[in-house]
């Protein structure tokens, strides 16, 4: 069965079990300031979308993007499950992301992420992906634990 990617189903009990297991595993990795991940109430909010990759029922996978200003948005709570790392779904995800914000007129996409070695695998994704170092961008401030990259499309 081929992965599916959709809009997220805010209702899906799957949903929450999947983003607290996110904040759950950046929890250690950081002092709570440092930590920028959204929890389910945040990407409920108006200017943000989130999306969900799903493999036979399960989802594997989330991704959002929150508005900055026009035509700059930010890559937020993106997460593959750990058993299914490796395996082309946060690429895939990526992919799908870069397209709905360019056929929405988005020129600009920002993210934060950890500067400590847990984020290296994502570093890595998005410097493949074509995204370059930049200054901390909307309300973000110098800090030694993340490493800012954004993306003209």
């Amino acid at each position: 069965m081929p992965l599916l990617i959709n809009r997220a189903d805010f209702a899906d009990p799957q949903l929450q079990t999947f983003l607290q297991a996110h904040l759950d595993d950046l929890a250690p990795t950081a002092p709570a300031e440092s930590r920028h991940a959204l929890d389910l109430a945040a990407l409920q909010r108006p200017g943000v979308r989130l999306w969900t990759v799903q493999d036979d029922n399960h989802i594997v996978g989330t991704a959002a993007l929150a508005a900055l200003e026009p035509r700059h948005e930010e890559l937020k709570s993106m997460r593959t499950d750990p058993a299914r790392r490796g395996q082309g779904i946060a690429r895939t995800l990526l992919e799908h992301l870069l397209q709905d914000a360019k056929d929405r007129g988005i020129e600009r996409i920002s993210l934060e992420t950890g500067s400590m070695a847990f984020f290296a695998p994502a570093r890595a994704l998005y410097l493949r992906a074509g995204f370059t170092p930049c200054a901390p961008f909307g309300k973000y401030r110098d800090d030694p634990n993340s490493t800012y990259l954004t993306r003209q499309i």
